[in-house]
């Protein structure tokens, strides 16, 4: 699947590449990531390839990362109309200001217009609300991102790590009122996190939201990089900020590994081909440090996992899920449809699973 092989964006009109650009490593503001000159080298291979879809945020290297990408699109002379840009809002700028950051009016407004400032452009495709702002009325958040829209400073409205309850009650307020829907999410999810399986996914299938994975290798965990009993040092400056895998993450790991070698491809490969596999995956969130990793990646969009590869690496991984979720999947169907078969799928009978 090339990146050109474009697929739309939830219940939308947008049209965007299977793999999306994240940009959270380009500048080094944070002590790891990629000068300028290697942001724009991984720009050129992504756009070369036929990729549309770029994301960034406010807050990503302190707002260099906006700055670059708006360098970019300035010095190629890039016909804005082509590219899908994304950008988020919520994470504070100004240590001081308490309307600096957040969901308010106030502050979404201003987070907009510094955005749009650093991204060197009049409007921004999608618009994400970062994180949940407790104390912002979720109605005020979407009326201020209905207005933007209406202003045409933003063309479509997304969420990222948000509790489902949240996002199913924004989405009806904001399809009851009329005003701009909820058209994707973004959420962590690879072979080391499903939990979102449970509630998430369901959620966003239902009420029309494309899901945006982030972290599909798991900061650098699903990349080959990490073995069991492996010695030596793992080139990973970001895999200090969030530790080594555990044991079980080892089982997961060592199943990747067997499934790449038998394709003989990257693990990262596998990993992010098991991730685009999954219903309700639309684009999944890409980022390197250096350029090869990147090429790497999106070399991957190649790797196609056989039905039996598959199930071997989703149950290796099986999450434990959030009460109800697996009661609803296993004993439900069972006290409802009592062996039936129905939509193509048969499950025992209560009875008979008591007896």
């Amino acid at each position: 699947m090339p990146l050109n092989h474009f697929v739309t964006l939830g219940r939308s009109g947008l049209r965007v590449s299977p793999y999306c650009l994240g940009t959270m490593t380009f500048g080094e503001d944070f002590g790891w990531g990629a000068s300028p000159e290697e942001s724009f080298a991984m720009f050129d291979e992504y756009r070369n390839r036929g990729g549309n879809f770029v994301d960034t945020a406010n807050v990503y290297t302190f707002g260099h990362s906006e700055r670059i990408v708006g360098d970019y699109l300035r010095q190629n002379k890039v016909r804005r109309d082509e590219l899908v840009l994304s950008t988020k809002f919520y994470c504070n700028l100004f240590p001081g200001d308490p309307n600096g950051g957040g969901a308010g009016r106030k502050a979404l407004i201003q987070q907009c217009e510094a955005s749009l400032s650093r991204l060197q452009t009049d409007y921004i495709d999608i618009y994400w609300l970062h994180n949940w702002d407790q104390t912002a009325p979720v109605e005020e958040t979407l009326r201020g991102l209905d207005d933007l829209v209406t202003a045409g400073k933003i063309r479509y409205v997304g969420f990222s790590d948000i509790p489902a309850w949240k996002t199913a009650e924004a989405q009806t307020i904001a399809l009851f009122r009329g005003w701009s829907p909820i058209i994707a999410l973004q959420l962590e999810y690879s072979l080391l996190e499903r939990t979102s399986e449970g509630e998430l996914f369901p959620m966003a299938r239902s009420m029309g939201m494309g899901i945006m994975p982030w972290s599909p290798l798991k900061s650098g965990f699903l990349s080959g990089k990490f073995r069991r009993g492996a010695q030596g040092h793992v080139d990973t400056t970001r895999a200090n900020m969030v530790g080594v895998p555990g044991e079980a993450d080892y089982n997961v790991i060592e199943a990747v590994v067997e499934v790449a070698s038998e394709l003989g491809v990257s693990p990262a490969s596998v990993a992010l081909a098991w991730v685009r596999s999954q219903a309700g995956v639309t684009s999944t969130l890409i980022g390197a440090r250096r350029l090869d990793q990147l090429k790497s990646n999106l070399d991957s969009l190649e790797v196609t996992l056989s039905a039996e590869q598959i199930g071997k690496l989703s149950v290796v991984s099986r999450p434990k899920l959030n009460f109800p979720a697996e009661n609803n999947d296993t004993l439900a169907p069972m006290l409802a449809f009592a062996g039936m078969t129905v939509d193509g799928k048969t499950v025992r009978s209560f009875e008979r699973l008591s007896a």
